[in-house]
C-alpha cells in the first residue's frame, strides 16, 4: 500500500513580522555593500585622507554622526514595526521606506561599480516591497456601536490575524 505524501501548510506570517524581516534584510545589504566598498583602493585612499571617495565629503564628527543616524533609523524600524500601534507602524513604514528608496536611487547616480549597483537594486526592491506591504496593511471594520468597546490592542491583534 502506497503512503500518501504529506503536504505542507502554507502558513503566512503576520504583516509586522514580514515588514521587520524586510528591514533586517535591507540592513544586511546596506552593511555588506559598505563593507565591500572598503576593498576598493579609491575608497581606502580617500578614507585615509579623511574624505569620502566620490562626493568628497570630509570624514569628521558631523559626517559620522549623520551616517550613524542614517543607519539607526532603519534599525529602529524593526522594533517600531513590531511594537507601535498598527496605524503608526504602517505610516512610518510607508514614509521611511519611501525616503530611503529615494536616497538609494540618488546615491547610485553616476556609480559604475557593478556590486554597488546590484546592492542598490536589491535595497530598492526591499524598500519598495516594504512600502507595498505597508500600503496593503489589512484593515478591520469595527461597527460604530462596538468601536468604543473594542480596545486598540484588540484591533491590532485582529489585524495581525488577517492574512496578507
Amino acid at each position: 500500500m502506497k503512503q500518501p505524501h504529506p503536504t505542507y501548510v502554507e502558513a503566512r506570517p503576520a504583516v509586522r513580522t514580514v515588514l521587520a524581516t524586510l528591514w533586517i534584510s535591507t540592513l544586511f545589504v546596506f552593511a555588506y555593500v559598505d563593507i565591500f566598498t572598503f576593498f576598493r583602493a579609491d575608497v581606502i585612499k580617500g578614507a585615509l585622507a579623511g574624505k569620502v571617495s566620490g562626493p568628497g565629503f570630509e570624514i569628521n564628527q558631523e559626517f559620522l554622526l549623520l551616517t550613524t543616524i542614517y543607519i539607526v533609523v532603519p534599525t529602529l524600524m524593526i522594533p517600531a514595526t513590531m511594537l507601535l500601534r498598527a496605524n503608526l507602524a504602517r505610516t512610518l513604514n510607508l514614509v521611511i521606506s519611501s525616503l530611503y528608496l529615494a536616497s538609494i536611487v540618488v546615491s547610485a547616480i553616476g556609480e559604475h561599480w557593478a556590486y554597488y549597483l546590484l546592492g542598490s537594486i536589491v535595497e530598492c526592491a526591499l524598500l519598495l516591497t516594504i512600502a507595498v506591504i505597508a500600503r496593503r496593511w489589512p484593515r478591520q471594520t469595527v461597527p460604530p456601536a462596538d468601536a468604543a468597546q473594542t480596545s486598540s490592542k484588540a484591533r491590532d491583534t485582529a489585524e495581525e490575524q488577517v492574512r496578507l
